[in-house]
């Protein structure tokens, strides 16, 4: 299994030139937030769509066993990064707004940005070979956010 460090550093590789990187600030949260809004838009028996919990409350528990495997200060920061995508979402349901039409627009711009921005870096996405990367994405802005207000990355020792 690999560390917070070695995934960073791998997705590193496919994420130099300035424009891809300018675009992945904007566009990964953006992915996160419609990603989040389009599960949460599933029906689901736990209230009302506006609620905080549904499927997307559930699928960001599981997917929070990835990032504890990385780094408690990762992990803290996707749970408060997950919930302000949960609240932003529900509020968006709260307000009227067609949240499953709302975030298929962005997810499909964010997107097309993402793959102009890997045109431009000549390097396809990192997720094409691993779809964990799709995780380390936003996990990798983070670490870049932490070390700006030294907040240390604690990684964790690579398990067998």
């Amino acid at each position: 299994m690999r560390t917070a460090t070695e995934w960073f550093d791998l997705y590193a590789e496919s994420h130099q030139d300035p424009t891809n990187k300018a675009i992945h600030w904007v566009c990964i949260p953006l992915i996160l937030l419609s990603s989040m809004g389009l599960v949460a838009a599933i029906p689901h028996p736990f209230g009302e769509t506006s609620s905080l919990l549904n499927w997307a409350s559930i699928a960001w528990v599981v997917c929070l066993g990835f990032y504890a495997t990385l780094s408690r200060t990762i992990f803290v920061g996707m749970a408060l990064i997950g919930a302000a995508c949960v609240a932003i979402n529900a509020a968006i349901a709260a307000a009227g707004l067609p949240l499953a039409k709302v975030s298929a627009g962005i997810f499909f711009l964010a997107w097309l940005a993402q793959f102009y921005g890997h045109k431009v870096e000549g390097k396809k996405p990192s997720f094409i070979n691993d779809l964990q990367f799709l995780l380390v994405g936003p996990a990798w802005l983070l670490q870049f956010v932490y070390r700006r207000v030294g907040i240390p990355v604690e990684t964790r020792a690579a398990r067998a």
